[in-house]
């Protein structure tokens, strides 16, 4: 175990740079987690931890070899925690691979574009993990899904479930060859009311709360599909909306299994 003072520490620089900038998170391929229950979290699921860094007391899992320990005062820590209330504990950790499959053998995704809130994200990974999705797409203008904050509104779910980015060319190529519909939680034409849409099987996509999907989004889209609200409301959170859409595929699919009761 080390014990560092300095604030101008290079590991200590570092992190702080790690929660502040994503080009720096990019660059180094490292990000900063947050707090004892995310580190449990991140060792339960094989993240690939570089360090842990703690103020004295902090009671500690059991931390793999070759981890670097760093014991730190606690005003050092809340100079480099990445939130407003540090935790007494960080970690960082490298970038799983996350490399677009060839194709997509689930039945059931979650995609987001234009989704810039870090708590949004977040919690729709947190969902698309209860629910049983098979994985989750960021396309264009999402929030980073390592930065600190989205990481935290995972509650390890981005341990748990595949997340990509990808470009809406790139997701439509993947659809192709997996034979997956991609359908549109927007108004067109085509609209379909969720209740009678085939949810069970397909790419859901979610737009931005303020503009909803881009037209070149709905153009790919092979369908679109609306959630049946009161007419006093306009629309609903996107998480909100990402979830009502994977709790509604994942009843779907317990009542073809026969493990949802009736």
């Amino acid at each position: 175990m080390e014990q560092i003072t300095s604030r101008t520490n290079a590991l200590m620089t570092h992190i702080r740079k790690l929660g502040a900038s994503r080009s720096y998170r990019r660059k180094t391929g490292e990000y900063v987690g947050d707090g004892g229950k995310l580190l449990e979290e991140a060792l339960r699921w094989g993240a690939d931890l570089t360090a842990v860094v703690f103020v004295p007391g902090t009671a500690l899992p059991s931390i793999p070899s070759g981890v670097r320990q760093v014991e730190v005062p606690a005003d050092l820590m809340a100079s480099i925690s990445p939130m407003e209330t540090p935790q007494g504990v960080l970690f960082t950790a490298r970038y799983p691979e996350t490399a677009l499959p060839e194709i997509l053998p689930g039945r059931r995704y979650l995609a987001m574009e234009g989704v810039q809130d870090p708590g949004n994200v977040g919690t729709v990974l947190r969902t698309a993990d209860a629910f049983e999705a098979d994985g989750v797409i960021l396309l264009e203008g999402c929030a980073d899904l390592w930065s600190p904050k989205t990481l935290r509104a995972t509650m390890g779910a981005a341990f748990r479930r595949p997340v990509w980015t990808a470009t809406l060319g790139e997701l439509t190529a993947l659809l192709r060859a997996s034979h997956l519909p991609l359908l549109g939680a927007a108004l067109r034409e085509d609209t379909t009311d969720a209740c009678a849409a085939d949810l069970s099987r397909a790419v859901l996509l979610i737009g931005s709360e303020g503009r909803g999907l881009t037209e070149a989004a709905l153009a790919a889209c092979d369908g679109t599909i609306r959630i049946p609200m009161s007419d006093r409301c306009e629309s609903l959170n996107a998480a909100v909306a990402a979830a009502v859409l994977l709790w509604e595929g994942y009843r779907r699919q317990r009542e073809e299994e026969g493990t949802c009761p009736t």
